[in-house]
């Protein structure tokens, strides 16, 4: 875990320098609440993690992180932004997404359905000429937390 983490600083350093930015403190902070943590966050579980960071402050190191595709950024039913660490650097993952809290969880596709969306992937640009960069899968329907309180 060690090594990963300080490989996951190695490589958001390289990419801020690549886009001409520095590794700051509070970026750092940023990066470490995310490695630390298996599923996308709001701005208020951030500013939990990474205390005493102004929230102004939080939001543009963000920004900086998602241009230097270090952090994705979702967007979700509630129109609350959550954040994760791009996938290149943490793992092929999908999500669902509770389309009454907008929570969002990762999740794992088995091997077969991954290998049924390339298949489709491939399709759709042989035929569309359309090129497939990547994909994302989010199943989106009610929480428990939230299914619970509608009974």
């Amino acid at each position: 875990m060690k090594d990963s983490l300080i490989e996951l600083h190695h490589t958001a350093d390289e990419r801020l320098r690549r886009d001409g930015q520095r590794y700051t403190a509070n970026r750092r902070a940023l990066v470490d609440a995310l490695g630390d943590t298996d599923r996308p966050l709001s701005m208020g579980e951030l500013l939990e993690r990474s205390e005493g960071m102004a929230q102004s402050s939080a939001y543009r190191n963000l920004s900086i992180l998602e241009d230097a595709g270090v952090v994705h950024r979702l967007v979700t039913s509630d129109d609350t932004a959550r954040y994760e660490l791009a996938e290149d650097l943490t793992g092929h993952h999908h999500h669902v997404i509770c389309d009454t809290c907008g929570s969002v969880l990762d999740i794992d596709a088995p091997p077969e359905l991954e290998r049924g969306v390339h298949a489709l992937a491939e399709s759709v640009a042989a035929t569309h000429g359309f090129v497939v960069a990547h994909h994302r899968l989010d199943l989106v329907g009610t929480c428990a937390a939230c299914a619970s309180a509608r009974r």
